[in-house]
């Protein structure tokens, strides 16, 4: 027996419009959200495609704190993590997303939302199609959708990486110079020609050449503790505070003399 098609008006149902729709927008680099304003406002009018669906527009909430940051992984993605959070606590309805690899471009985290919106009932569209991640066909799609986006991703790198050999292989690679130093028309590495900059950087290397360390303050080392055989407790005189960052030494360290050798140690690692 076949069955009939069932159009986008007949997916959303009232329990899912009692919920809320979510806008999520993304691009992968800072430089993409000042060059590309376009398609990132794009994906800001996904919202008139949710009202379309049924949701007021005061029911509709835009998630974009992940604007500049890649969708290689989840991690450092606060909007993203923030959506499964509120998939999860059974707030959302709607999903929507310009296609799969604004959500994600990597196949784990594509199916742990799937996964998250068949459990709790959670439509997902993008910029063509409604889809039910509980349908089997729409499930099919979706894992589909995700695979290319990652093999997207995967074929950007290797064009990326040809394309960084064949300059090397011409000698015409330019990588990032450190602090002070630029490149010049004829492409030969220079002083950066801002005096400011070049005099910060002498003034560095003076102070190093002077002091022969980075950390030094030019001051005079704290008083060394009597030899002793000896456990120093915290706070005791001629001790210094404890550099450990455990935050569980509360700026306090152990000192243990043996055989007229000092060991200093965080409490932490005792």
């Amino acid at each position: 027996m076949l069955n009939t098609l069932v159009g986008p008006e007949d997916r959303v149902t009232t329990a899912h419009r009692a919920k809320l729709a979510y806008i999520y927008v993304r691009q992968s680099t800072a430089g993409q959200v000042r060059q590309h304003q376009e398609s990132t406002e794009l994906q800001y009018r996904l919202v008139d495609r949710a009202i379309c669906f049924g949701w007021p527009k005061e029911r509709v909430e835009v998630i974009d704190d992940d604007l500049g940051k890649s969708g290689a992984s989840s991690e450092g993605r606060g909007g993203f993590q923030r959506l499964i959070a509120e998939i999860g606590l059974g707030k959302a309805g709607l999903v929507l997303s310009l296609d799969a690899s604004r959500l994600a471009r990597n196949n784990h985290d594509w199916h742990r939302l799937l996964e998250l919106c068949s459990l709790f009932g959670v439509l997902i569209a993008d910029g063509e199609r409604l889809y039910d991640p509980c349908a089997y066909h729409d499930r099919l799609l979706l894992g589909l959708s995700g695979i290319m986006s990652e093999a997207e991703l995967h074929q950007i790198k290797v064009r990326l990486h040809q394309g960084e050999r064949q300059k090397a292989a011409r000698g015409e690679l330019r990588l990032p110079l450190p602090a002070g130093f630029t490149y010049a028309r004829d492409g030969r590495v220079v002083r950066n020609p801002d005096e400011e900059v070049q005099a910060r950087l002498l003034l560095l290397f003076a102070k190093f050449g002077e002091l022969r360390s980075a950390r030094s303050r030019g001051g005079h080392p704290p008083p060394a503790c009597p030899p002793a055989d000896l456990h120093r407790r915290p706070g005791a005189a001629g001790c210094p505070p404890c550099s450990c960052r455990c935050g569980r030494c509360a700026g306090r360290r152990r000192m243990r003399w043996s055989g007229g050798r000092r060991a200093v140690r965080g409490c932490c690692r005792f």
